[in-house]
């Protein structure tokens, strides 16, 4: 926990329904953001220093209506700390297909090693250059995807996932208008 001020994303709209997608049929702390709401705050959220805590003030135009769910800040929170949970299988599934290509690659990359050494063997001149050359290219392509995986791809996934669960704990406040009396 840092102890900055949070660092504040404002959000105005007309009505909080704005904030929720229309179609979702699920129980109201399981429903989706909008995704153009979602992207105003994920955008936000990744220009902000990661020490500093997050705090998303959604500023209303219009009262909630008449037995509309109080509980708007824990249905925010719920909906991203269920895409940082996404975000880590999506990670676990990286990591197990960059394990697989891994096996793939150095098998292919040693049978690759062996036929060009074969090929040395077998054939004379410059054609058994080429072929053993080929060979050792071919083989090292083959690590190729699992090099990509273990050194690149994991990056965004899980400055995504970080940047997510920084989301799924931010405090949620809702300003509404005063109803004239």
């Amino acid at each position: 926990m840092s102890t900055h001020t949070p660092a504040v994303i404002e959000l105005r709209l007309r009505e909080i329904a704005q904030l929720f997608n229309s179609l979702d049929p699920s129980p109201f702390l399981d429903r989706d953001l909008d995704a153009d709401a979602e992207n105003f705050i994920v955008s936000w959220a990744a220009e902000i220093a990661m020490h500093h805590e997050l705090q998303l003030v959604i500023h209303l135009a219009t009262p909630p209506k008449a037995g509309y769910p109080a509980d708007v800040p824990q249905a925010v929170r719920s909906y991203f700390a269920h895409r940082a949970e996404h975000k880590q299988r999506e990670f676990s599934q990286l990591m197990r297909r960059g394990r697989l290509s891994l096996l793939v690659g150095l098998g292919f990359l040693a049978s690759c090693l062996g036929g060009a050494e074969l090929a040395q063997r077998l054939t004379v001149g410059a054609m058994a250059g080429i072929v053993r050359e080929s060979l050792l290219i071919i083989g090292w392509v083959a690590m190729w995807r699992p090099l990509e995986i273990y050194l690149y791809d994991w990056w965004p996934v899980r400055a995504d996932e970080r940047r997510l669960r920084r989301l799924a704990r931010m405090e949620v406040r809702l300003i509404v208008p005063q109803t004239p009396s």
